[in-house]
């Protein structure tokens, strides 16, 4: 059942974005740009760094070149980390979850995040050792729902366990975007209402939508597993 386990991270184990709107904020207030939770949550969830900055910075009418937007990125991180060690917060059964997946077999994360964010959040929840591949933005040359970080995944999962394996690697995600990317490789994936609301997800390509991820449980994956036919 399952051989391997893909973790999207903001999100799905930690719920941070609350101190990515306030980096936001700290980084683009010198500019003059001011961004609302209102906008953050309706235009600029799910984008990477990159992404969110480009979009914030359109919508402003301001342009910006990649030598720009880098160092944008690289200011932000000092303001995400300050603040992720005053206030980050964990999602119950998050740990749980990853330390249950572990033990079954291979576990990734597959991320926009920077490496040291999900580094210092899979700390945090006390599961960096259960956690074999990190897939993070600096891996990447393009944001969900582009796959190319789960193609990255999926041809770890390949050399470790087989490309059966890597086929068969279940997702969790909480974002359409992050759901759009696995099903594009046909993976399996169930959705957490934790950024999006139920109804949203459903309307997505995810086999399971379940409210939070302490929903996740081994009944569930044994009757997901035997849905699929897998």
């Amino acid at each position: 059942m399952f051989p391997a386990t893909l973790f999207d991270f903001n999100g799905v184990l930690v719920d941070d974005e609350h101190v990515h709107l306030e980096a936001f904020r700290d980084v683009l207030a010198p500019l003059g740009i001011e961004v609302s939770e209102e906008a953050y949550w309706e235009r600029y969830l799910g984008f990477d760094d990159r992404g969110a900055f480009e979009a914030i910075l359109r919508d402003a009418g301001r342009t910006t070149s990649p030598r720009e937007l880098t160092s944008l990125i690289e200011a932000k991180r000092p303001h995400y980390m300050n603040r992720a060690k005053a206030s980050l917060r964990t999602f119950p059964g998050a740990g749980e979850l990853v330390t249950q997946r572990a033990a079954a077999g291979p576990v990734g994360v597959v991320s926009g995040a920077l490496r040291d964010e999900i580094e210092f959040g899979l700390g945090h929840l006390r599961v960096r050792q259960h956690v074999e591949r990190i897939v993070s933005a600096e891996d990447t040359t393009a944001s969900k729902p582009d796959p190319e970080g789960y193609r990255i995944a999926m041809a770890w999962v390949a050399d470790r366990l087989g490309a059966e394996a890597a086929a068969t690697s279940l997702v969790i995600e909480d974002s359409p975007a992050g759901i759009a990317a696995a099903r594009a490789l046909g993976l399996p994936c169930i959705a957490v209402a934790h950024s999006y609301s139920q109804e949203e997800l459903a309307s997505t390509e995810a086999n399971a939508v379940v409210a939070t991820i302490a929903d996740i449980t081994p009944a569930l994956l044994t009757r997901l597993w035997s849905d699929l036919g897998l």
